[in-house]
């Protein structure tokens, strides 16, 4: 299985180009389109975003990740392997949360290219490749050298801040349900928001936080959208009040 989590956008030629690719160098494998719209530019949010979804694929998955404002320069392309998956994209801090949480990762710096390589589009030309090659059972050291990956200590464990908005104006943060106690109330937006467990459990307009399905922190509204009512966007700092 190979899963894409990218910010190319469904509109436009990106996704469906780097679509193509992988249905040329793995054909027959299964293709899940999983995030197309991940944080536009901004590896940061976005690793905390994909180490809470990568973790519902099995063992052998291969993850095609592409959030990549340094194309082109001097980072390097990385396949990184974590909890039985292996990841390839950009080494921008983009794989830093799921190496850290996993016993035992590796990684390696691709150093396979292919007969094009286009400076701007990476994830069609050399990534998409490189993750058909592995989805089809090539090991990563016949188009990698070991390596450590750039690492992001710095980084929190738990990131507070909004890392998505969902298609219904949900806010997505980068803590995990685990870093919080049930009855801590949150501060976003000027706003002070309680914990609720289910949409349900509050009137229709009123905000609340609760552990979404991927063990995430989500400030919601009921019947409404809570990136509009409380002002919140990605990089909107959350608080964790007394």
């Amino acid at each position: 299985m190979i899963v894409l989590f990218t910010d190319f956008g469904l509109a436009g030629p990106y996704t469906g180009q780097v679509n193509a690719v992988l249905h040329e160098n793995a054909p027959g494998v299964p293709l899940i389109q999983l995030f197309a719209d991940a944080p536009a530019g901004q590896p940061k949010p976005a690793s905390y975003l994909l180490a809470a979804y990568a973790a519902w694929f099995p063992e052998g998955t291969v993850l095609l990740c592409v959030v990549d404002p340094g194309v082109g320069g001097a980072r390097r392309g990385l396949i990184a392997e974590a909890a039985g998956r292996r990841y390839v994209g950009p080494d921008n801090g983009l794989f830093e949360l799921v190496l850290r949480r996993a016993a035992n990762p590796c990684s390696w710096e691709i150093t396979w290219r292919p007969p094009a390589l286009s400076a701007s589009f990476h994830g069609r030309d050399l990534f998409a490749p490189v993750a058909g090659r592995l989805a089809r059972g090539e090991p990563p050291s016949a188009l990698a050298s070991r390596t450590a990956p750039r690492g992001y200590p710095d980084w929190p464990d738990d990131l507070a801040e909004i890392v998505y908005i969902d298609h219904f104006g949900n806010a997505l943060t980068g803590l995990r349900g685990e870093s919080l106690l049930p009855d801590a109330p949150l501060a976003a937006g000027g706003h002070r928001i309680a914990h609720a467990r289910t949409f349900s459990s509050v009137p229709r307009g009123a905000a609340f936080w609760y552990v979404n399905s991927n063990g995430l922190i989500e400030i919601a509204v009921n019947a409404g959208r809570a990136d509009r009512v409380l002002g919140l966007a990605i990089g909107s700092e959350i608080k964790i009040l007394a």
